[in-house]
């Protein structure tokens, strides 16, 4: 009898072509953000050349990226050659909505990719370009790109106000926000109760950043300042909540396992910590968007890393935390919550 031979599957290069060309589309969206294009369209359509005097940007190159953003679904253009925002691009690329990406696409070029440049050197020798997790360099780094990342943050933490059902407290309320950045994740609770205080932990170069923005969200009265390294400075005890926004990934295992330990020390019986976190699987086989962020934890920092929930559990079980578990809020992944007993 003759053997039967299975039909192989034809293996295309569409999808590595695309992945050839990746780098462009987050450019792209930032060289318009930049030029005011997607500002620009708020007010309705508008051809090239209208384009090009409100900006003050050449048509060539206004031609090149908004026929781009075209083909990315991110402008469409009628039978008169005008261009207009589509719904994705009028949310969340126009600058002065509030949950506007514009920022974090326009220090893209700037901010981002030149230290990816830099990964093939990173993946031999296991040392970033540029440590952004260190006091020497990371304010001048974490100062344009706290404020970016407010629309990716603000959600959640407002989430987990209500989680926690602030808006009913009936007692003063004490926030222990550690490395603050942006103050967002308190910035979102003291909106929740004018029972909440929150004190924000950053370095020193950090502090103004955090002024100002909780300035801006008119919340400043509630909240003082902590300034210097997460694991050595004291941060005071006695609080209901303390946040960890972002934080873990950057600080790598051993540090993160002490810096829970420190909170655990600084919260109250029966307060609460919350995680925001890149999550991944135990076995590193997704989600994608984690296992990617892993790699750019190696391009910025010495031993940054993004973890699973039952690693981070674990850590947290460690130090004393009980009741850890997931609160599903919007974000990249899950809040991790734990309540110290």
């Amino acid at each position: 009898m003759r053997k039967k031979t299975r039909k192989k599957t034809p293996v295309s290069p569409e999808r590595l072509m695309q992945f050839g060309s990746a780098y462009a589309p987050p450019l792209i969206i930032g060289a318009a953000v930049n030029c005011k294009v997607f500002d620009t369209l708020e007010a309705g359509p508008k051809t090239l050349e209208q384009v090009g005097h409100a900006t003050g940007a050449s048509e060539r190159g206004l031609r090149a990226i908004m026929n781009a953003l075209v083909g990315l679904d991110l402008l469409k253009k009628n039978r008169q050659s005008e261009y207009t925002l589509t719904p994705e691009s009028e949310a969340f690329l126009v600058r002065n909505k509030p949950g506007t990406l514009a920022g974090l696409f326009a220090m893209a070029g700037t901010h981002l990719v030149p230290d990816w440049l830099h990964l093939s050197e990173a993946v031999k020798t296991g040392v970033p370009p540029m440590a952004v997790n260190q006091e020497a360099t990371g304010p001048k780094f974490f100062s344009v790109l706290v404020e970016n990342i407010i629309p990716m943050s603000y959600p959640a933490a407002a989430a987990l106000g209500q989680a926690l059902k602030l808006g009913k407290t009936r007692r003063p309320v004490r926030v222990l926000d550690v490395a603050a950045g942006s103050g967002i994740w308190g910035i979102a609770l003291t909106q929740q109760s004018p029972l909440v205080r929150v004190t924000a932990q950053d370095w020193a170069e950090m502090i103004p950043t955090t002024r100002r923005i909780t300035q801006k969200f008119g919340v400043a009265d509630r909240f003082s300042y902590i300034e210097g390294d997460v694991l050595t400075t004291d941060v005071g005890n006695n609080y209901d909540i303390a946040t960890l926004g972002h934080i873990l990934h950057t600080e790598g295992e051993d540090r993160s396992r002490k810096l829970l330990k420190k909170v655990f020390d600084a919260v109250k019986p029966g307060g609460t910590i919350a995680i925001g976190e890149w999550l991944v699987k135990d076995d590193r086989t997704g989600p994608l968007n984690g296992l990617i962020f892993a790699v750019n934890m190696l391009v910025h920092s010495e031993r940054g890393d993004t973890f699973s929930f039952n690693e981070i559990k674990s850590w947290l079980q460690e130090v004393g935390f009980k009741k850890v578990r997931k609160l599903q809020a919007p974000g990249p992944s899950p809040l991790i919550l734990a309540t110290k007993p």
